[in-house]
C-alpha cells in the first residue's frame, strides 16, 4: 500500500516535468494511437509528426498552416509594383515612337534651320559688330542668300524651258528622220501623217492624258508642301540666327557654370566649321563658275551662264563624284555644237579639276574644313541614307564639327617608332641586330613623331 501510494506521487512529480519543459516533436502523440499512462521510452526511429485536426491537415485545410510552403506560395509585394512600371514603361514608348514619327518631319525641317542659321551667324555677327540691329543683319542676309538661289533657279528654268521648246520645234524633223531611216532599212511606206493620226486616235494616249490629268493634283500637292517647307526652315533659321545670343543665355542658364563654358565651345567650334565650309565652298563655286563660263562662252556652247553656275555648285557641293556629274551635262550639250568641243570641255574639266584639289583648296579649307576625301565621301553616303538630299548637304558639317570638337578634347601621343628606321626584322631579332638578333650592340628604342600625325 505504502508502495502503490509512493509509485502515484513519482508519476505526478514526472507528469509535472513533462508538462513543464517544452515539447519536442518526437514526444508528440500519434493520432489514433494508444495513450501512454508515463513518461514514453524514447525510440529508436520515431514517426514523423503530423498535424493535429484530421487528416487532411486539420478543420482550414492544408494552407492553414504556417511552415514553408506557404511562405513560397505567397506572392512578392514588389511583382505588382514591378508589372505595373513595366507596362508604364512599355506605354511611354510605343507613345513615343508615336509621336517622333508624327513630328519627323518638323524635326528634320528644325535642324536644317539649325545648320543654316550657324552658316549665316558669322556674317550676321560681323553685320551687328558694327551697329546694325541683329534682326535687320539677319535679314538682309537671308535676303541675299534667297536672291543668289532665285537666280540659280531661273538660269536653270531659262536653259530648261528653251531645251524643251526647241525639242518642241525640232520634233517633226526628228520623226521624218527617223521615218525615212526605217523605210530604207526595212523597206516600208510608213509616212509622218499616218503615225499621227494613229497616236491621235490611240487608246494609249487617251489613258495617258487622263493619267496625266488626275496625277496634276499629285504634283500641286506635292509643290505646295514643298513651299510650304520651304517656309518653315526659313523662320526657324531667321529666329535661330536672330535671337543667337538670347539661345545661347537660355540654353546656358540650366547648366552648372563649369558646364556653360563647354556649351560655348561647342556652339563657336560649330558656327566657325560649318560657316566656313559653306563660306570656301561658295568662294570655290564662285571661281569654277567664272572659269568654266569663260571656256563656255569662248567654244560656242549654248546656255554658258547656266552651265557654269551648274558646274560650278554640283562639282563643290557634292564630293568626289560632284565634278564628273557636274562636266557630263556641259559635255553632252557641246557634243550636239561639235564633237570636238565636247573633248575640249572634257580636258578643260579635268585640267581645272586638278587645279582646284592641289592649289585652290588647300588654301581656302586650311582654316575652315580639313577632311579626308574618303571620310567625306561616307559621310555624304550616310546622311544621304538617314535624310535624303538633306543630309547629303548637312553631313560634310556636322561631320567637320564633330571632328573639330574631339579634336579638341581628345589627347593624342606620339607614335612609339623603330631605332634609326629599321625594318620588322631587326627588332624580331632578325639580321638588323639587337639582343634577340645575336648582333653586338642591343638597339634603345625611341620615341618619335610620324608625319601626319598630331
Amino acid at each position: 500500500m505504502v508502495r502503490g501510494r509512493w509509485d502515484r506521487l513519482v508519476g505526478v512529480a514526472v507528469t509535472d516535468e513533462t508538462s513543464s519543459r517544452p515539447e519536442d516533436p518526437q514526444d508528440r502523440p500519434v493520432p489514433g494511437g494508444p495513450v501512454a499512462a508515463g513518461p514514453a521510452a524514447p525510440a529508436e526511429h520515431p514517426a514523423p509528426a503530423q498535424a493535429a485536426g484530421g487528416p487532411d491537415g486539420g478543420p482550414e485545410g492544408p494552407s492553414s498552416g504556417t511552415g514553408p510552403a506557404r511562405e513560397e506560395a505567397r506572392m512578392p509585394r514588389w511583382l505588382p509594383r514591378a508589372v505595373i512600371l513595366v507596362l508604364a514603361l512599355v506605354a511611354c514608348f510605343q507613345l513615343g515612337s508615336w509621336a517622333f514619327h508624327q513630328l519627323i518631319g518638323l524635326l528634320v525641317n528644325v535642324l536644317i534651320a539649325f545648320f543654316l542659321a550657324l552658316a549665316v551667324e558669322p556674317a550676321v555677327s560681323r553685320m551687328a559688330a558694327r551697329g546694325m540691329r541683329r534682326g535687320l543683319a539677319t535679314f538682309l542676309v537671308f535676303l541675299g542668300v534667297f536672291a543668289a538661289g532665285a537666280g540659280f533657279l531661273a538660269l536653270l528654268g531659262s536653259m530648261l524651258a528653251g531645251q524643251i521648246v526647241d525639242m518642241v520645234e525640232g520634233f517633226p524633223r526628228y520623226l521624218d528622220m527617223v521615218i525615212d531611216s526605217i523605210n530604207r532599212t526595212f523597206h516600208t511606206k510608213l509616212s509622218r501623217l499616218e503615225i499621227q493620226d494613229s497616236l491621235v486616235h490611240s487608246d494609249w494616249l487617251r489613258k495617258y492624258v487622263q493619267n496625266s490629268a488626275s496625277g496634276v493634283l499629285d504634283v500641286s500637292a506635292t509643290v505646295l508642301g514643298g513651299l510650304f517647307r520651304l517656309l518653315t526652315v526659313g523662320l526657324f533659321s531667321f529666329y535661330f540666327a536672330a535671337d543667337g545670343p538670347r539661345l545661347r543665355r537660355a540654353l546656358c542658364s540650366v547648366l552648372p557654370p563649369a558646364k556653360q563654358s563647354e556649351v560655348l565651345r561647342a556652339w563657336e567650334i560649330a558656327v566657325a566649321k560649318t560657316g566656313g565650309y559653306l563660306y570656301s565652298r561658295g568662294l570655290m563655286a564662285l571661281v569654277s563658275g567664272v572659269a568654266h563660263y569663260v571656256v563656255f562662252a569662248v567654244l560656242g556652247v549654248p546656255y554658258a551662264p547656266a552651265l557654269a553656275v551648274w558646274v560650278g555648285l554640283v562639282s563643290q557641293f557634292i564630293p568626289t563624284i560632284g565634278t564628273y556629274l557636274a562636266g557630263a551635262l556641259p559635255t553632252l550639250i557641246a557634243f550636239t555644237v561639235e564633237p570636238w568641243y565636247a573633248v575640249y570641255v572634257l580636258g578643260f574639266v579635268v585640267v581645272y579639276q586638278q587645279f582646284e584639289n592641289y592649289v585652290l583648296q588647300p588654301k581656302l579649307t586650311a582654316r575652315t574644313v580639313d577632311i579626308h576625301p574618303a571620310v567625306a565621301f561616307g559621310s555624304v553616303i550616310a546622311g544621304t541614307a538617314l535624310l535624303g538630299a538633306v543630309g547629303a548637304l548637312i553631313a560634310i558639317p556636322a561631320v567637320a564639327t564633330l571632328q573639330a570638337f574631339l579634336g579638341a578634347y581628345v589627347k593624342r601621343y606620339e607614335v612609339a617608332g623603330e631605332a634609326g628606321g629599321g625594318d620588322a626584322g631587326g627588332v624580331a631579332g632578325g639580321p638588323a641586330g639587337g639582343p634577340a638578333g645575336g648582333g653586338p650592340t642591343a638597339a634603345r628604342p625611341r620615341r618619335v613623331r610620324l608625319p601626319g600625325l598630331r
